[in-house]
């Protein structure tokens, strides 16, 4: 199993294999008990939303990680994967503008992702 910071960065880097939109990953193991991590990624479609799931599935699988749950696949505006300490929040730009899930998560410390200047 890959420790939690490293199995995040994998989502990320498979989100934006797929051109996912404004990748991010925020760190909330101090906010809740809920995941260690939270990664925020965004489609131009539903296709486009499916296609960065099943990216993100398949790049895990590759490591023996499988979601525990996976919820809004069928709809493909907004997919949830739960690897357990990390939750995987594949939006539709409509549905991420509108829900503003990382302002909800303000406190939390946005990690940066590999090659970003932060």
């Amino acid at each position: 199993m890959l420790e939690e910071n490293k199995a995040a960065r994998l989502i990320a880097k498979a989100c934006l294999e797929e051109k996912a939109g404004d990748v991010l990953i925020l760190d909330v193991g101090h906010l809740t008990i809920i995941a260690d991590y939270f990664v925020i990624a965004s489609g131009r479609s539903v296709i486009q939303v499916r296609s960065i799931a099943d990216n993100v599935e398949k790049k895990l699988s590759e490591h023996g990680i499988t979601p525990l749950r996976r919820d809004g696949h069928n709809q493909g505006t907004w997919i949830v994967m739960d690897f357990g300490s990390v939750l995987v929040h594949i939006f539709r730009q409509e549905e991420r503008d509108y829900y503003q899930l990382e302002n909800l998560w303000g406190d939390a410390h946005e990690v940066a992702l590999e090659g970003s200047p932060q």
